[in-house]
C-alpha cells in the first residue's frame, strides 16, 4: 500500500536533498540538528549535504560515519552569494573529492533572477565546477534559474570539451530545456513544487522525463511540498513528491521508489 511504498521510498532514497549550506544560513537547522538527524535511528532516508570548505568540514567528520550519509563539495561558490571565482581553490576542492563520502560536485550553476553576483563570474564558476566533475568523474549538481540559455550553452560546450555526469536539481524550467539538458544525458530531479497549484507547466513535463533519467528531491529547508506547504521542509517530506510524481505518472509509489533508487545509485556511483 501507499504506506509501505513510502517506507521503501525512504529506505531506497529517491533524492533526499538535505543542504546544510541553505539550512546553516537560514537558521532553520544547526549543526547539532544536522548531527542529531543523522544518528536517529528513526531516520530511514539517506541524506546529501552541501558542504561549504572549510567551515563545514567540522560536521563533515562528525556525521561521515552515518548510514546513508553523503557530501557535496561546493568549495565557495554558490550563483546566490556575489561570491568571484578566484575564491575557488579548485585543486583543493578536487583533493576534498576523494573523500570516501563525497559523491558529487555542487551545487553549482547560473541564477539570474536576483542577480546577486556578476553573470561573468557566475559563468566563470560554473565552468570551474563543471572541469572538477570532469577530473573527479562525479557528478555536477546544477542549478539554474532564469537562464536557460546559458546554462544550456554552458553545458552543452563544455560536454564537447569531454564528458561529465550532472544532474539539473529542482526543475523548474520549459520542457524545450528539459529535452537539451536530456540530450546531453543529464538527469532531472523534481522537487515539492511540483506539488503547487500553480505548477501546472512542470507538472506536464514530470511525465515526459524518461524513467532512468528522473530524481525527486526535497531541497530542504525551503520548498516545503503541499500538504506542508510554508513549513521548514525535511527530508521525510520526499515522501509527499514522490506520490504526486507518481500519480502524475500513472505508476505505484513502489515502482517510483525503485526506479528513482536505482538512478540515483547510478548517477551517485560512489555512494554504497
Amino acid at each position: 500500500g501507499a504506506g509501505q511504498g513510502a517506507a521503501r521510498l525512504g529506505q531506497s532514497l529517491g533524492l533526499a536533498l538535505e543542504r546544510l549550506q541553505h539550512c546553516s544560513r537560514c537558521n532553520t537547522f544547526t549543526e547539532a540538528d544536522i548531527c542529531e538527524r543523522c544518528a536517529s535511528p528513526q531516520r530511514d532516508a539517506s541524506l546529501l549535504c552541501v558542504v561549504e570548505m572549510p567551515a563545514d568540514l567540522a560536521v563533515m567528520e562528525q556525521t561521515h560515519s552515518y548510514r546513508g550519509m553523503y557530501y557535496v563539495l561546493m568549495g565557495r561558490i554558490s550563483p546566490l552569494d556575489g561570491v568571484g571565482p578566484r575564491e575557488l581553490n579548485l585543486e583543493k576542492l578536487i583533493a576534498r573529492a576523494t573523500h570516501p563520502k563525497v559523491i558529487a560536485i555542487g551545487e553549482s550553476g547560473l541564477d539570474y533572477y536576483y542577480d546577486h553576483s556578476d553573470r561573468a563570474q557566475q559563468q566563470s564558476g560554473f565552468r570551474a565546477h563543471i572541469a572538477a566533475a570532469r577530473e573527479t568523474a562525479l557528478p555536477l549538481i546544477v542549478h539554474t534559474r532564469e537562464a536557460e540559455a546559458d546554462t544550456a550553452a554552458i553545458l552543452s560546450e563544455e560536454m564537447a570539451k569531454g564528458r561529465y555526469p550532472a544532474l539539473i536539481h529542482c526543475f523548474t524550467a520549459s520542457a524545450e530545456f528539459a529535452q537539451v539538458m536530456l540530450d546531453l544525458g543529464l538527469y532531472i530531479s523534481i522537487s515539492g513544487i511540483v506539488t503547487f497549484k500553480n505548477a501546472r507547466d512542470l507538472q506536464a513535463i514530470v511525465p515526459t522525463i524518461p524513467t532512468d533519467r528522473l530524481l525527486i528531491e526535497t531541497d530542504s529547508p525551503f520548498l516545503a511540498p503541499m500538504p506542508n506547504r510554508g513549513k521548514v521542509c525535511e527530508p521525510a517530506f520526499v515522501a509527499h513528491t514522490a506520490r504526486f510524481v507518481a500519480n502524475l505518472r500513472g505508476v505505484s509509489i513502489e515502482d517510483l521508489a525503485d526506479t528513482t533508487s536505482a538512478n540515483f545509485y547510478t548517477l551517485f556511483a560512489k555512494a554504497v
